[in-house]
């Protein structure tokens, strides 16, 4: 199976239900957005598929195996959390060379982007800088599903059309699942758009079908 297979994920917060009996799956070679508006649930929903949040119940396969932790994830899946991840102390060329497969390293260890930070560590990075590095490692990783939250979030306009790029390029041989708030970029680089309201998630087929759901609204 080249499948990213999630069922029946419920989770409720001081009982006001979240996510209801959630159904999503992802392909290899698919850009599945992930959209709707602040604290309904999208984070949380990443966090639960990759292991880092509990819920009430759960069902995770990828390629037939089931995932309970974030250990399951290992060579399956990766999650890009909002909050910053990078070591504190430590050489972004060290970073690099303990978190990728050699293939993989030396792409990075010589990107235009990066090839400036190497002998900086973390927190002499700006949140931009820090965005970039983070976003780079993770898609370069070995795991077939990569989970994006908020990667467009304060980086500048030349960076967010480079990390489009990037995910496009990688979304050939893995399956990508991405939420930002920055829901043009998502919906440029996506192949489907579910939308998530009240708990629930539905499909997207066409843009004007957001604007009914009230998630923008349409300028004349």
């Amino acid at each position: 199976m080249r499948s990213l297979f999630v069922d029946s994920i419920t989770k409720s917060y001081n009982n006001r239900v979240i996510l209801s009996d959630i159904f999503l799956s992802c392909e290899i070679g698919e850009i599945k957005g992930l959209i709707g508006r602040n604290g309904c649930g999208k984070s949380t929903l990443l966090k639960i598929i990759f292991g880092v949040e509990k819920a009430e119940n759960k069902f995770v396969r990828v390629h037939g195996k089931l995932i309970n932790n974030t250990l399951d994830c290992k060579g399956l899946i990766n999650y890009l959390p909002q909050k910053h991840f990078l070591p504190n102390g430590i050489k972004i060329s060290k970073i690099i060379n303990l978190f990728l497969e050699k293939r993989y390293r030396e792409k990075l260890l010589s990107n235009q982007f990066v090839k400036p930070l190497l002998n900086r560590t973390s927190q002499e990075l700006s949140g931009g800088e820090r965005r970039i590095v983070e976003i780079l490692l993770l898609i370069h990783s070995n795991s077939k599903f990569i989970l994006l939250d908020e990667p467009f979030n304060g980086v500048s306009p030349i960076l967010k059309e480079y990390i489009a790029e990037c995910i496009l390029e990688v979304s050939k041989n893995k399956g990508v699942i991405i939420t930002d708030h920055d829901y043009e970029n998502v919906l440029k680089i996506a192949d489907t758009i579910t939308f998530l309201k009240d708990g629930y998630l539905r499909e997207i087929k066409e843009r004007s079908e957001l604007i009914e759901l009230g998630y923008f609204v349409k300028v004349d």
